[in-house]
């Protein structure tokens, strides 16, 4: 009687301790915004048109798959220092004119989550927020560094093409 006790607070022991630690992993957020004259479906709609993505996207150059709840992507990214990675996220939330988020990973290891939000900010104004959070042990060890570049370029590029859509 009293083992199972014992193994019980144990149990419950080691779990606090878990919980703890996966608050201190490391993590890396990347942020960056961008304001485009352009009312939010025009950029939405450029987002979710993902077999448009070569024509103009200079850091996610593929986007493969269906942009729905779940569905598994593949993605063809061209870092700005030269460097091609592919990898195949899940869409985990699409809320139209709003956010799209995919990401994945093994939790505790590397997992991301990216996300792009529109913002309204006046009448034909909107604010494109994008963003990614990354966590895990493997996080000091993995090829982070140009990311927030890469972003910055797509942005530039998606304001150039919703605006010119929008004149």
């Amino acid at each position: 009687m009293k083992t199972n006790k014992v193994i019980k607070l144990m149990v419950s022991g080691l779990s606090v301790i878990a919980l703890s630690a996966c608050s201190l992993l490391p993590e890396k957020k990347i942020y960056t915004e961008i304001d485009i004259n352009t009312p939010k479906q025009i950029i939405w709609d450029i987002l979710i048109d993902n077999q448009a993505y070569p024509q103009w996207n200079p850091y996610h150059v593929k986007v493969e798959g269906d942009l729905q709840l779940g569905q598994i992507l593949k993605l063809e990214i061209h870092k700005p220092n030269k460097s091609v990675v592919h990898i195949e996220p899940h869409v985990m939330e699409i809320k139209p004119l709003q956010r799209l988020i995919w990401g994945g990973g093994i939790e505790g290891i590397f997992y991301g989550k990216h996300v792009f939000e529109l913002l309204s900010l006046a009448e034909g104004v909107t604010r494109l927020v994008h963003k990614e959070r990354f966590s895990g042990i493997a996080i000091p060890f993995a090829e982070l560094g140009s990311i927030e570049e890469g972003y910055n370029l797509m942005n530039e590029a998606l304001k150039k093409r919703a605006e010119a859509q929008y004149d």
